[in-house]
């Protein structure tokens, strides 16, 4: 009796695929042209000089003077080789090391500076350039986090100008007649969650697109703000248009460390919330029930629908809470940054909190940070302004949006966001 053994089928080989991911070197060569192609054209000598302190620190530190020429060609050329260096891992399929691009900036960053402040009469004073860029970042960062909680829910929150609109104008109202601007905070929420309740009403209720419904709810609240702003608070300056600010306060020990100590922690009552309120979003939405139960909404609402989870009712609660955070960083436009509410003062500002979103893989650790960086370019345009750098005005206006175009389309790449994000759940 013989019998035959027949072997069993071989298993396939696997195919691996390898792209080269060029799109972070080739943007990182083209930032180190622009910049060797400025230096040389617009050449500017003599020192440049940093201040490390103020004048009433804690810790005194002396002023730093370099001379403008060999620091400005030395830190871009050390930047030019970390491009090359890029460029070449990616064409060998090697993964780009996150330090390479934080030390390019770095360094990028001191070559500009060097030159901008070559021969300037005054300092550069880096604990105002850090502190006013932190400063700034606030309502983005407040903004991007409405963003994420909004996407990783489901729903395309595109409203997010129209929340720091109308939180700014509630909360100028109520700060100005309780004269708290803890009172104008909690108005600034309430403004933000009405947009945030009409957003989520169309888009989840009535299954409306999500994107058209955010356009449409900036307009119209651009335009109730800014007849509201003519027919009541114009008149009422005094009594309705004068909200009570946020002062600075100084953590001590922490506020004294040099050159991050002010910057960080010399601020006002809303940036101390913004740091709560970033590790309370990152923290809950990898690690409760609440956030593991939002990013199953966002990613796959039929499973988690079959699981017990009621999706439509989980995305409109968390809509409302996006627009309640979005709220928040309305309210530092009128009790922080302009003790008075102006006619669609927000200028577009949420536009660049939603890329910050994107940038940042919404992720709210990494939104915050890309909301860091936009508003660093805010305040180095104003910067650039005061050293009168041979760079047109009109260029430094366009400087944050720039920067935002440059982070979204050269850093980010191909980037999947959440599945379901921008599509309405209706139950079979």
């Amino acid at each position: 009796m013989s019998t035959s053994l027949t072997s069993a089928p071989a298993a396939a080989e696997q195919t691996i695929v390898k792209t080269r991911a060029l799109k972070t070197p080739i943007t990182l060569l083209a930032i180190a042209v622009l910049l060797g192609l400025l230096f040389l054209l617009a050449p500017r000598y003599g020192t440049t000089t940093y201040r490390l302190a103020d004048a009433g620190a804690a810790i005194r530190l002396g002023d730093v003077a370099v001379p403008a020429g060999p620091i400005v060609w030395i830190t871009w050329a050390i930047a030019l080789v970390l491009a090359g260096l890029a460029f070449a891992a990616a064409m060998q399929y090697r993964r780009i090391g996150l330090w390479l691009p934080i030390v390019y900036a770095v360094l990028g960053m001191t070559a500009f500076l060097t030159w901008a402040g070559a021969g300037a009469a005054g300092a550069i004073t880096l604990v105002g350039l850090l502190g006013g860029s932190v400063s700034l970042a606030v309502p983005l960062v407040f903004g991007a986090l409405g963003g994420v909680i909004g996407e990783r829910v489901g729903v395309v929150n595109v409203a997010i100008e129209g929340q720091f609109l109308l939180g700014a104008f509630t909360a100028t109202i109520l700060s100005s007649v309780t004269h708290s601007p803890f009172v104008g905070l909690i108005g600034a929420m309430l403004g933000g969650v009405i947009v945030a309740f009409v957003l989520a009403a169309f888009a989840i209720k009535y299954i409306v697109d999500q994107v058209i419904v955010g356009v449409v709810l900036n307009v119209f609240v651009s335009g109730l703000t800014g007849f509201l702003y003519g027919a009541v608070l114009a008149p009422n300056g005094q009594t309705l248009n004068s909200p009570v600010r946020f002062s600075l306060i100084k953590i001590p020990i922490l506020g004294d460390i040099p050159v991050i100590g002010p910057a960080l922690f010399n601020q006002t009552f809303l940036v101390y919330l913004m740091y709560v309120i970033v590790a309370l979003v990152a923290w809950g939405l990898y690690r409760t029930r609440w956030g593991l139960r939002l990013r199953a909404v966002g990613e796959h609402p039929q499973a988690a629908d079959t699981v017990g989870i009621k999706v439509n009712p989980t995305r409109f609660w968390n809509v409302l809470l996006a627009g309640a955070i979005a709220g928040m960083g309305g309210a530092y436009f009128t009790l922080v940054s302009v003790p008075q509410f102006t006619k669609d003062m927000t200028a577009g500002l949420g536009f660049i909190a939603l890329a910050a979103v994107i940038f940042g893989r919404w992720d709210p650790v990494r939104a915050a940070l890309a909301a860091l960086l936009f508003g660093f370019a805010t305040n180095l345009q104003n910067l650039l302004s005061v050293l009168k750098t041979p760079i047109p005005s009109e260029f430094m206006l366009m400087l944050p949006y720039v920067v935002t175009i440059l982070a979204v389309v050269g850093f980010v790449g191909q980037i999947r966001g959440p599945a379901a994000s921008g599509k309405p759940y209706i139950k079979s």
